[in-house]
């Protein structure tokens, strides 16, 4: 448990280690103005910026990806309010000390408010977010959380039904060319006082490639200027920053926003039959480490939600590559991955299966259960006063393998066809019988 302010921290106060440490702390902003990107919440009127000046904070949740200014803004909160302000981490506190704080700040409720600052709050479980809620609910405290995950997958609804949640994005390219140039002309945190000429092609780059990430592009400005003076000065070249970078570096963790948002747009982009748009993310997925695994399996769910009977062989292709993947690995791997991918983004699409399953199970589950009628049961008895049933009839013994009786006491239709592909087949067979039972395709 960390009380880090005890009073209002002037705005001119240095910032800890401004003379030494890595870039990206040196810099970290000490005010609003300083805040590069995130204006469609702290741009002039916007409701968090006027919160935070006139120290009327609600609690609230910062999420977005890693470097976009989550952890800054708590800091920026920090030297602004006039309240109690504690820091805590969901990746190493524990419930005693969440309990010793909410005690602490009721305690000193009277006298001053308390902000506790909680990093990484999706690494808390329920019941460990559970410890803060009658306090945040009550005003003993007032919640400031920081994650990198979607706040309604990670965070319990209760607490953030009472907190105000805030999306911060990643940096633009312009705000990332933004942080840099002030990076290096800043003689007393930056780089200025190196004297070390920052070429504008390397700058473009580095805030292109650092993908808004402010950490990574101050990190690798840093290295580059470094290496500059290292060789008895010169300037930051293209060459010299792309040296430097190496390679972009993906974002995706797979336990971290990224990884839900590319597959979701992987799946998507094969569904809607874009198959350079599915092999972008699919390679996304490789590059950050995916288990080719999941997504092999994600590929085999789609074959059927997503084609169907529209073309039969997807699930045998997407089946046959998860086999492939389990027995070759990577890297090799991708190359099935990719034929897989192919094949199924140009198949044709139809979605009738899943739509039959879900209508039959709503039937179930809204209505009562049917009876499997007498002639269909796997034993046959014939009872005293029971009615004498004309038993099943075996399609193979009749012409096309088809003879017209029951199969469920009451008339249900859930599976319809969509006409695309071999279910054009299946569609104009179906509407045949149809018309031989009485009971067209789309009869109810």
């Amino acid at each position: 448990m960390t009380d880090l302010f005890t009073s209002p921290v002037p705005d001119d106060a240095p910032l800890p280690g401004s003379d030494a440490g890595p870039l990206a702390a040196r810099m970290r902003p000490r005010t609003l103005d300083e805040v590069a990107g995130q204006d469609h919440i702290l741009g002039p009127g916007r409701m968090l910026r006027r919160v935070i000046e006139a120290d009327r904070l609600p609690s609230m949740i910062f999420y977005g990806p890693p470097g976009c200014g989550k952890t800054t803004l708590a800091e920026v909160i920090a030297r602004g309010t006039r309240r109690r302000f504690v820091r805590a981490s969901g990746a190493t506190s524990n419930v005693a000390e969440l309990r010793a704080i909410c005690d602490e700040a009721r305690a000193l409720h009277r006298e001053r408010g308390t902000v506790l600052f909680i990093d990484e709050i999706h690494r808390f479980n329920k019941g460990q977010q559970d410890v803060l809620l009658p306090h945040v609910e009550d005003g003993t405290i007032t919640l400031i959380g920081a994650t990198t995950h979607h706040p309604q997958m990670f965070v319990t609804s209760a607490l953030t039904s009472r907190a105000l949640v805030f999306e911060l994005k990643p940096l633009s390219v312009d705000a990332a060319r933004t942080l840099i140039q002030r990076a290096m002309s800043d003689n007393e945190r930056g780089l200025g006082l190196h004297n070390i000429p920052l070429d504008d092609a390397a700058a473009n780059f580095l805030a292109d490639i650092c993908e808004g990430d402010a950490r990574r592009a101050l990190s690798a400005l840093e290295l580059a200027v470094r290496s500059q003076v290292a060789e008895g000065g010169g300037r930051v070249t293209l060459e010299v920053m792309q040296e430097c970078v190496q390679r972009r570096a993906v974002r995706y963790d797979r336990d971290e926003e990224g990884h839900y948002d590319t597959i979701s747009a992987f799946i998507k982009s094969v569904r809607g039959s874009d198959p350079d748009a599915a092999l972008y993310w699919l390679a996304k997925m490789i590059e950050g480490g995916e288990d080719p695994r999941f997504i092999a399996r994600r590929l085999i769910i789609l074959a059927s939600e997503d084609i169907g009977n529209a073309d039969p062989r997807g699930l045998s292709v997407a089946v046959a590559a998860m086999h492939a993947v389990e027995f070759i690995g990577m890297p090799e791997g991708r190359i099935t991955l990719a034929q897989a991918t192919t094949y199924l983004a140009t198949a044709p699409k139809s979605n009738a299966a899943i739509v039959a399953i879900d209508a039959a199970q709503e039937d179930l589950r809204s209505g009562r259960v049917l009876e499997v009628p007498e002639h269909l049961k796997n034993i046959h008895v014939d009872a005293i006063g029971g009615v004498k049933d004309e038993g099943y009839k075996y399609p193979h013994a009749h012409k096309g393998a088809w003879v017209a009786q029951n199969h469920l006491p009451e008339r249900r239709r859930y599976y319809q066809p969509a006409g695309e592909g071999y279910e054009a087949t299946i569609k104009k067979r179906m509407e045949e019988i149809g018309k031989k039972t009485g009971h067209g395709l789309s009869s109810p």
